[in-house]
């Protein structure tokens, strides 16, 4: 039931009877917590053309829909607010419809598809906390879109190759084997292969800033000995090795990769994270070039005497942009041209989103406006998902130098956290071992997915670990224990002959019933409005409010041991339609909910 349209159509009818005027369109907002009301319509938009005062205006509106609407049962007005409550035959009517529908949420197919690509590893280093802030919102904006009505696929852009891939490889080289001549696998090493890739990438910067500090005690510049310092040269002419197809250097990057995927694919599986296509940067990156062949004949690029490409954006308000080097060789705009290019052959999407850290913002201005100037078809609906970067406690993570917070030991952490809490709170005490233990798994990434996808997106934040586990408070552990409540009221309820199914009859509601109903009547404009603006935090937010609104609910009314059997099953039912809502929501946000503690 779209309780919001019946309103408008009334509030519109009330306008041009009262006032002789129609309005192309009335928005109505929620009624500030301090005023009585549920929906509030602001008049000041009308006062110039009706040249009236704002609260006569709607004074006029409120008595109207007061004698001639059939849902709007009280009405006051604040200076230029009319804020309306409706009647509760009204909010039984939506309470029935919401318990008979289990497509609730599910938003009507908008006939059309989008690729959301998030994750987007180096397969020189295990994942972070910041590829988790990527991974989590890159997984829940797919979820938000299918359930606004998308056809969604999910990718994932593997960047296996370039310089930085090179470094751990010489560095495995140099110091891989013992004294034996033994090489180091994961296997010999107890270590997942994404982590012992990366230690050897801090390997490689440790010893080459030393050569680094060598090469300027001994009077050169430091810009010169960071080009000139041995290991540096190394890798350079590891990577022409592997661009030439050097065997020996193939299959040490092949070898390497698996053991960097194997471990990727553990860490994905342990936070719930799939994809749907993969691209591989190795595979990829060379066809960009094509499209600057493209591009040169179409006249949109021009090449320098030295026979660099570039790109002249300063209409768009960017500058000139190199899209091939003299030498021939691709820049990353380069690749991703190709890589674009190939996304929309392989799945003709109408829309593309880049889920990428906000130091990534020119670099995409640059892609979209040279798609645009190709001409490309789908170049108007791509966009790129900038998000902020995370902070802890300590300041900012470096990989290179080994200071980031590894996303398996977080996840551990976060489990250990949980268990030593729930034991605590004693919430545990008639589960099994497996039970348990699937409980610390669910609440610990609860809390871990829900403190960093509650933010939004575009802000930089902080991450609090002990703060996240908290069972109070805007957390993740407070929503599922609130979900786990509403579970054990329904067991009950069930032992006494209630079901999801029953039907409710008309009865008189108290204001938090009135609230909390309203709150699940939102739930599919939340849906569309976190899917419009790819913000997850709007979904986070609502099963908060939700979660805060029926613990309200719980404390201040009986619900079981209600004498009057209508309110006891109307009662029963919010609780089934909050509980199944909150599970909708969570999910979105790619969180389990526990049906105990």
């Amino acid at each position: 039931m779209d309780i919001q349209q019946l309103l408008k159509d009334d509030i519109s009818r009330a306008i041009s009877a009262q006032f002789g005027v129609t309005t192309e369109e009335i928005i109505l907002q929620p009624t500030r917590k301090d005023f009585e009301g549920l929906y509030t319509f602001v008049t000041f938009s009308l006062t110039k053309a009706l040249r009236q005062a704002p609260a006569a205006i709607g004074e006029a509106i409120g008595k109207y829909l007061l004698d001639n609407s059939a849902i709007v049962s009280r009405y006051n007005v604040v200076q230029g607010f009319l804020n309306l409550s409706l009647s509760d035959s009204l909010w039984v009517d939506a309470l029935n419809d919401l318990l008979s529908n289990p497509s609730f949420g599910q938003l009507l197919s908008k006939g059309q598809s989008v690729m959301v690509e998030f994750s987007s590893p180096n397969t020189n280093k295990p994942l972070h906390l910041g590829h988790l802030r990527n991974n989590f919102l890159g997984a829940s904006v797919a979820e938000i879109l299918k359930a606004s009505g998308y056809d969604v696929v999910k990718a994932c852009l593997v960047n296996d190759r370039g310089i930085h891939i090179c470094k751990s490889m010489l560095a495995y080289q140099k110091f891989g084997t013992d004294s034996s001549g033994r090489a180091e696998t994961p296997e010999s090493s107890g270590m997942k292969g994404d982590h012992l890739i990366g230690k050897y990438y801090v390997l490689f910067d440790k010893e080459y800033k030393q050569q680094i500090g060598e090469l300027v005690a001994g009077g050169m510049a430091k810009e010169e000995a960071e080009k000139k310092a041995p290991f540096m040269l190394e890798a350079q002419e590891m990577l022409r090795k592997w661009e030439q197809g050097d065997p020996e250097t193939i299959a040490l990057w092949k070898q390497m990769n698996e053991w960097v995927y194997a471990g990727f694919n553990e860490t994905y599986r342990k936070i719930g994270v799939s994809f749907d296509k993969t691209y591989y940067e190795s595979q990829t990156y060379v066809l960009g070039k094509d499209v600057i062949e493209e591009g040169l004949e179409k006249g949109v690029f021009y090449r320098k005497e030295d026979g660099s490409v570039w790109i002249d954006l300063t209409e768009e308000g960017l500058d000139h942009k190199l899209v091939l080097r003299s030498d021939g060789t691709s820049v990353y705009i380069t690749q991703d041209l190709g890589t674009t290019d190939l996304k929309f052959q392989d799945y003709h999407n109408d829309k593309a989103i880049w889920v990428v850290g906000n130091e990534q913002d020119y670099h995409f201005d640059v892609l979209f406006a040279i798609l645009k100037r190709l001409g490309r078809p789908y170049a108007n609906g791509c966009y790129h998902l900038s998000y902020g970067m995370v902070d802890l406690p300590s300041g900012k993570m470096k990989s290179r130098e080994g200071t980031v917070v590894d996303g398996d030991e977080l996840v551990q952490s976060m489990y250990e956290t949980a268990e030593g809490r729930t034991r605590d709170l004693g919430k545990i005490e008639d589960f099994d071992s497996d039970e348990a233990k699937a409980l610390y798994h669910m609440l610990a990434l609860g809390a871990l997915k829900y403190y960093l996808l509650k933010v939004e997106p575009k802000k930089r934040m902080l991450f609090n670990p002990q703060e996240s586990i908290d069972f109070q408070g805007h957390t993740g552990p407070f929503i599922q224990y609130t979900h786990a409540r509403i579970r054990s009221v329904l067991r009950k309820a069930e032992q006494m002959g209630h079901s999801r199914t029953q039907a409710i009859e008309q009865v008189e509601l108290s204001v938090i019933e009135q609230q909390i109903i309203f709150l699940l009547n939102e739930y599919p404009q939340r849906i569309a409005e976190a899917g419009a603006d790819y913000a997850p935090s709007y979904l986070a937010q609502y099963a908060y409010d939700l979660a805060k609104t029926y613990n309200q609910f719980y404390a201040e009314l009986s619900i079981l041991s209600e004498t009057d059997l209508t309110k006891q099953k109307v009662r029963v039912a919010i609780s089934y339609a909050v509980a199944e809502t909150i599970q909708k929501a969570m999910q979105l946000l790619g969180i389990e909910v526990p049906i105990k503690m």
